[in-house]
Parts: C-alpha cells; structure tokens; sequence
C-alpha cells in the first residue's frame, strides 16, 4: 500500500515505476532525517495530546530501531513501495500495529519530504564547508610556501606583468572564501523548519512548530504554510547555486593546472601517482584527475539552470515535477564532495618550478618595472612608458637581471592573514 492508496485503486505496472523513478535508491540518502523529523513530530503530537505517552514511547522506540537500522547500512526500500517514508511508516505499523498508523497525524507527505531534505540539506552543506576549510586551508600554505617564487601572469594568453605562484594559490584560496559566503546564504535558507505545513495549507490540528523547530534544532520557521512548501524549489535552486560557485572556481583552477603542467609552460609538476599514462606513447603522464575534476565541475555549473528549468512554469502549491530535483539535488553534493576530496590530495603533491622566471622568453614582463624605474627618477610617465616601448620595439629593451631576482612590489600583497580572517568568520557559521 502507498501511503496515498486507497483499498480499491488498481495502479498500472508501467506508471508505477515511471513515477517512483529512482527514489528507492535516492531516498537512502534522507531515510535518516525522515526517521528524526518523524521523533520530533511524535513527541510534538503528545504534547498537545494527539497521542498517548505509552504511545509516544512505542513510536519513539519503533523509530529509533529504524534509526539504528539506517546506520547499520541495513535498511532497504522494498520492491514496490514508493519511497523511505512509505517504507518507514509500513515498518512501524508492521511492528507497532495501529499505533504505527499514528504517526502521520497532522502531516502531509509533502512536508515530511521537505523537512528531511531541508535536514539533510544542511548536513551536506556542513559537510561541503567543512571540506572548503581543509582546501582553503591548503592553498594558504601553498601560499605562504610559495610568495617568493615568480611566475609570469598573462592577460589576452600573453605574458604580461611579473606574479607569483603565492598570489596564484591565494588568489583560489579567497576565491573559496566568496564561495563560503554563497553556501552560508544557502544554508540559512535551509534552517526553516517546514514540518506542520502539511500539504502546504496548515492542519486543523493545534501543532506546537515551535516545538519540533526546536527539536530539530532549525533556527527558526518557515512562518505562512503556502510559502513552507513554495520553498520545496527554492531549497534546492539556493543550494545549486552555491554548488555551482564551488564548480567554477575548481574548475578555473584545474584548467590552469592542465595549461601550466604540460611541457609548453612547465610552471607545475605533477606527483605522477595522480597522473595516467598511454597505450601507446611512453612518456605521457598525463592530469586526468584535473581534467576529470574540470568536467564534473563544468556540468554542476548547470545544475542552477537545470533545476530553474523544472521550475520555471509550476504554479503555487505542489506538483509531482518536485519530484525530480531530488536527483540533480543528491548528486550535486555527492559530485562536489569527491571532486573537493581529490583535489585536495592532487594538489598537496603540487610541486612549483623555481627557476622558471630565468627563461628568456619572460624578459618582457619587466617592462612596467623598467617604466616604474624611470617615473622614480622623475620622468613624466607617458615620456617613461613610450621611451620604453621604443626600446622593446626596436629590439633594444633588455631587462635589469638584478630586477628578476628581488622581491619586486609587482608581485602584490598576499593578505594572507587578513583572507584567512575573513574565511573563519565566516566559517563560524557551520560550527
């Protein structure tokens, strides 16, 4: 029996599976904040005396043997039932009897899925800032390590001014760190407890959300019941977005990291324990878990657009449609916490080329210098800029070798400590 089935309805095969879809494999991921939405809500409902105390006890016990089950890895969605909160409620009622049955008192299917994804959104998201801290925290190192060791920089895929692999590093690190503060926004959005909305238009019942707020541990309530199942959507789309600022800025740095390891630039060495090779040509060590890192993060750069799509002609109130973002909503986390994961371990074996500024072919980034040189001597800087240009045009411009090997001011400030400030303010926000 489905949780909506009545005795007499007759379901076609081939509808049934269309319209479960996927959802015995997805919901494994939620069966565990179903379970402890589900503790709250029965306590909550023997507070206001919707169920007796020796009840509230046996459903208590009932969902805490699931619970265990859950972590055990034990649990399974049988063939047939639509997903874990049908299968969930069907194991108490096998176990408990009718007092099974009581447990969806004053509560719609729509918000008991919304409270347990709006639960699991936020243990993602902690999961997700908590590995942007150890990634943050890597590049800040690498960082540090690396402040004196320059690089060319490029504007228009030309070479352009002196950098340095510090600022580089930094540069992704409080990239992270514009990141954190989208995932912060997509989080507080997920701290609103949904739970006694019901089908979005409230129950009769007098239910305490105050009360399961608190259990739950939400930092408040979605307050106007139509709007608590409106942001069934909008959870996920705040949550892709964030995704997708994490995508971006790794997928950037994985690119960078393709260009520069290849024997063209020779700015990064590769721990060949991370590199693939090939069938044919013996040298190749080839980055294909940046290359894979870049793909996967390309494609979460479309999960806004994607779940914006699902959305974009569903008027108020439930649709069936929800349905599928749980997919898009699931792997985006998952993709971007192995992504984050093995990108981390590839670039703590990121080795830089020390000696790269001293090429020849690099001389050019010393012009500014050059101009900045004659402005302190007291050339106007149009005179300065043009009598250098000329020098480099005729073929006469040749840089001070004393400038490549100081700690020239082209190569900024880090700010490190000031970034690294930043991040763990706002990182206060997942504690």
């Amino acid at each position: 029996m489905k949780l909506w089935q009545k005795e007499a309805t007759s379901i076609d095969q081939l509808f049934e599976k269309f319209t479960i879809g996927n959802d015995p494999i997805l919901d494994l991921e939620i069966a565990a904040y179903d379970v402890i939405a589900s503790k709250a809500h029965v306590k909550m409902l023997a507070s206001i005396s919707l169920l007796a105390e020796d009840e509230k006890k046996q459903l208590l016990g009932g969902l805490e043997d699931i619970l265990v089950s859950i972590q055990k890895g034990e649990f399974v969605i049988e063939e047939g039932i639509e997903d874990c909160h049908s299968q969930i409620e069907l194991m108490l009622t096998r176990q408990l009897g009718e007092v099974g049955k009581k447990v969806h008192s004053g509560r719609s299917r729509n918000d008991q899925v919304l409270v347990a994804l709006k639960l699991y959104a936020k243990a993602e998201i902690k999961e997700i800032a908590d590995r942007t801290q150890a990634l943050f925290t890597l590049l800040q190192e690498k960082s540090n390590k690396s402040k004196d060791v320059l690089m060319p920089g490029y504007t228009h895929m030309q070479v352009a001014m002196p950098s340095s692999f510090g600022l580089w590093f930094g540069a992704y690190a409080e990239s992270l760190l514009d990141d954190l503060i989208l995932l912060k926004s997509a989080f507080k959005i997920a701290d609103k407890n949904p739970l006694g909305s019901a089908a979005g238009y409230g129950s009769s019942f007098p239910l305490d959300r105050e009360k399961t707020t608190q259990e739950l541990g939400f930092e408040s309530l979605n307050y106007n019941v139509i709007y608590a199942q409106m942001t069934r959507g909008k959870l996920e789309r705040s949550c892709a977005m964030a995704i997708g600022s994490f995508a971006a800025t790794i997928a950037k740095f994985c690119m960078d990291v393709c260009v520069y390891s290849g024997q063209d630039f020779g700015f990064l060495q590769l721990d060949k324990k991370y590199t693939t090779g090939s069938s044919i040509m013996p040298h190749k060590l080839n980055p294909d878990g940046f290359e894979l890192v870049r793909a996967k993060c390309n494609q979460l750069q479309a999960l806004p657009n994607e779940i914006n799509l699902i959305l974009t002609n569903l008027t108020t109130g439930y649709h069936r449609d929800l349905q599928v973002l749980k997919e898009s909503f699931v792997r985006g986390f998952n993709t971007l916490k192995d992504c984050m994961d093995i990108l981390s371990a590839m670039v703590e074996n990121l080795e830089v080329n020390p000696k790269l500024i001293e090429q020849g072919k690099y001389d050019l980034l010393f012009t500014v210098e050059e101009v900045n040189r004659l402005v302190l001597s007291g050339v106007p800087f149009r005179d300065a800029y043009k009598q250098v240009g000329d020098r480099v045009n005729s073929g006469e411009y040749t840089p001070d070798r004393d400038i490549k090997h100081t700690h020239i001011g082209s190569i900024g400030n880090l700010a490190n400590d000031q970034i690294k400030a930043a991040f763990e303010k706002e990182f206060e926000a997942f504690k």
